[in-house]
């Protein structure tokens, strides 16, 4: 399979930024390929579920920001190491995959997100 990764890596974030700022429905319309498989348990399996996370979110915090600190991408799978700012001072750090398929469409989602504590036993940053 030939993938085109800058191509893959630009829609990745272009996908996750549509859907996090507020428009799940166009990030799924143009990004997702024929199927969408999701491995966050919070939210369920297909596009669907996956509009109606990310609709939700947008309705309970509308004030969130993202940040994309890195893009990475090898074969069908594009990494995103994002920080995120959500209401009350909360801060994350969240890795997310993606797979593509031959189209060039997302078709599987994996992420683990980390709140961002206080202080840090070694000094470093999460990034």
């Amino acid at each position: 399979m030939n993938q085109d990764l800058e191509k893959n890596k630009k829609n990745a974030v272009a996908f996750y930024r549509t859907a996090y700022e507020g428009n799940p429905t166009k990030a799924v319309a143009l990004y997702v390929g024929d199927e969408y498989i999701q491995h966050n348990p919070l939210v369920g399996d297909g596009k669907q579920p996956f509009v109606d996370y990310f609709e939700k979110m947008a309705r309970e915090y509308p004030d969130k920001s993202i940040e994309f600190v890195r893009v990475i991408a090898e074969g069908a799978l594009v990494s995103l190491h994002t920080h995120q700012k959500w209401p009350r001072d909360e801060e994350y750090v969240t890795m997310d995959f993606f797979r593509f398929d031959e189209n060039g469409k997302i078709v599987e989602h994996w992420d683990a997100m980390q709140q961002i504590p206080e202080e840090s036993a070694n000094g470093n940053t999460m990034y």
